[in-house]
């Protein structure tokens, strides 16, 4: 059986990793951040891929989707579960195009949860968690608007095609947390994923 994926897309700080921890939990899916992988492998000593992925963060570029599509490869069959929700990614075309060459044979996408929010409300909660010490390099005003702008660019054309087939689910993010899962819950039962029996 192929593995089963949600792509997990939204603005900087439309709250995915928040809403990521509260799925895992309830339905038994694996988290997997496109970012977070990137950070790992940056830090991991002897990363032939460390310098390179550091620059890209830095300057709010994208990684090459090689790169990050064997990071998400490798940790999916190292978890040895068979549900994953894959945040923040694809994020550009070359993502998609990447992701279908590599991956599509490989994994079963169910559906892209989308979280909409407003650029002022997520440029908040992202200064608020870079000033409450993230430790997370792009979490200031001057690399939110380059995130912002690839995230306009080059994201919403995803969500455009992924809307015309019928697989976006979309969350209005702007409210607390909890309220917001109450809406993501209603978009993985309206799928027919079961909840976790608890």
């Amino acid at each position: 059986m192929l593995p089963e994926v949600v792509f997990v897309l939204g603005a900087p700080g439309a709250g995915k990793g928040t809403q990521c921890s509260y799925i895992s939990k309830e339905y038994d899916f694996v988290h997997l951040s496109a970012g977070d992988l990137l950070r790992e492998e940056r830090q991991r000593p002897g990363s032939e891929y460390g310098e390179m992925i550091e620059e890209k963060i830095r300057n709010g570029e994208i990684v090459p989707v090689e790169v990050t599509c064997s990071l998400i490869h490798k940790a999916m069959q190292k978890s040895g579960k068979s549900r994953f929700l894959i945040d923040g990614f694809p994020r550009n075309k070359v993502n998609l195009d990447g992701w279908d060459r590599v991956m599509s044979d490989k994994t079963k996408l169910l559906f892209v949860l989308f979280f909409e929010c407003s650029r002022d409300i997520c440029t908040e909660r992202c200064l608020g968690r870079g000033a409450a010490g993230s430790g997370r390099s792009d979490d200031n005003l001057e690399s939110l608007q380059k995130r912002f702008n690839t995230y306009i660019n080059d994201t919403m054309p995803i969500i455009n095609h992924y809307d015309q087939l019928g697989l976006v689910k979309r969350v209005n993010a702007e409210s607390v947390p909890m309220e917001v899962f109450q809406d993501v819950k209603k978009a993985f039962d309206g799928a027919g994923l079961q909840r976790i029996a608890n």
